[in-house]
């Protein structure tokens, strides 16, 4: 029978003309000018699963952006996978810090390089031809559901409720994803679980108006210094968390745990080396990889107030903003995070100043046992095509829905990511090794072999 890699080596143009005519919709869902380029886009991903073999294919309408649901049965007698995956991109900004154009792909030095090319039209690319390959060749012996949504970028805000109403049309034995990276080419890794989510934007009020820092300064609170002052003091000097509550639900992993993800090969020069930093920072008493993976963490994501143009405008401003994310370790709840978020931001603030706290988005995070029969046949198909076992690894993003569909749907998702640091998703010339591209699709239709 005709392989994987020989299907890849046939279709190789078509490929690419394919998954470049995703990658050129700019489907940036934080932005309402694109709203219809997600539909576009969506509309595009439902031709291609047709094409693929897909005995149905719709574009499905939210109370957001669309969800692109797909399905093909071969028998009530098999299990059915359920695969996941968003068409929604990040925001291109800083455009000047792109090499080309982000929606126009390019391929050199052998990887593509275009918003989404990694995170997460190329990887769920990679379904879509696998699932292609064992429809054409007649070694499909699976039932298989797609469901592509454009939200995720954003929380995914409409998802979880659409699935709640599809229930019976999602009901599959597992939930397969590409959204993930894996240690490094020669050292593959399948994810284990991933950590939840709590994003809030707070707003700090001081003066009524914008003052002049000639006549008011020295007098006065000024609320970018008040909003700093708060921020520095969320983390102490040993890298926790200063909220009061936040520790309560994270479970401690014991030593046998600790020594199984330290498995992965990490070499920390090379990664400061990568990073162009000096050195790494972060809570006392636990490795980069740890702090990463299996430990919680806040961070300052973005903030700003006042004036910020070019020259000078000698003022004190009225309001101070910024936004924070709180990364959290699977049984950490993620609304219960923010309400003691809330209440302990409000409680420091001085009385000079006043102090919202605006929820944005959140999730829970989620582990899977490496035990399962699903992992173990990811492990095996990776294994054939990279010629080394997987490692178990944590992921240290988020991708909250999947908690909320374990929940919704009773399954277990499974992380099969094959992109790499190197990658630089979320940030100007976002790329994706063509390789890695490749070895996915090998590595997905093997799953099916073994699962």
């Amino acid at each position: 029978m005709e392989t994987m890699k020989d299907y890849i080596e046939k279709n190789r143009d078509r490929f690419f003309e394919e998954l470049f005519s995703l990658l050129r919709i700019p489907s940036v869902s934080s932005l309402e000018e694109h709203r219809p380029d997600m539909q576009r886009c969506a509309e595009r991903l439902a031709g291609l699963l047709k094409e693929a073999g897909a005995d149905e294919a719709s574009v499905c309408q939210t109370s957001g952006h669309p969800v692109v649901f797909a399905s093909r049965h071969v028998s009530d007698d098999v299990p059915t996978v359920l695969v996941y995956g968003h068409y929604d991109v990040q925001p291109v900004d800083p455009i000047e810090l792109w090499k080309s154009d982000p929606f126009e792909p390019e391929i050199r030095d052998g990887a593509i390089y275009a918003r989404g090319a990694n995170d997460d039209k190329g990887q769920l690319f990679m379904h879509l031809k696998a699932f292609e390959y064992l429809v054409a060749t007649g070694s499909l012996r699976h039932n298989v559901k797609f469901i592509f949504e454009g939200e995720e970028e954003i929380g995914s805000p409409s998802l979880a409720e659409w699935a709640k109403e599809h229930k019976d049309q999602l009901s599959a034995d597992i939930i397969l994803v590409s959204d993930t990276t894996m240690i490094s080419e020669s050292v593959p890794s399948i994810n284990c679980g991933m950590r939840g989510l709590s994003y809030v934007e707070v707003k700090v009020t001081g003066p009524d108006k914008d003052l002049h820092s000639g006549h008011y300064g020295g007098a006065i609170a000024n609320p970018i210094n008040v909003l700093c002052d708060m921020i520095s003091s969320l983390i102490d000097k040993d890298g926790h968390i200063t909220v009061k509550g936040f520790y309560d639900d994270v479970v401690n992993l014991s030593d046998e745990d600790r020594a199984q993800l330290a498995r992965a090969p990490f070499d920390l020069e090379e990664y400061k080396r990568f990073l162009g930093i000096s050195e790494v920072k972060g809570e006392a008493g636990y490795t980069t990889l740890e702090r990463t993976g299996i430990r919680p963490c806040l961070d300052v994501n973005g903030i700003w107030g006042g004036y910020t143009g070019e020259g000078a405008k000698t003022v004190i401003p009225s309001v101070a903003h910024a936004k924070i994310s709180m990364r959290l370790v699977p049984n950490q709840d993620s609304e219960t995070i923010t309400r003691l978020f809330e209440e302990h931001f409000k409680a420091i603030a001085p009385d000079y100043v006043k102090v919202e706290v605006t929820p944005c988005h959140g999730g829970n995070g989620f582990l899977i046992p490496i035990s399962s029969k699903a992992y173990q046949a990811a492990s095996r198909a990776m294994t054939e095509v990279y010629g080394v076992e997987p490692v178990p690894s944590r992921g240290g993003g988020s991708i909250p829905i999947l908690a909320d569909l374990q929940r919704i749907l009773g399954i277990d998702p499974l992380l099969m990511g094959f992109g790499l640091e190197r990658d630089t998703i979320h940030s100007p010339n976002e790329s994706y090794l063509l390789s890695q591209l490749f070895a996915g699709m090998e590595s997905i239709a093997l799953f099916y072999r073994y699962f």
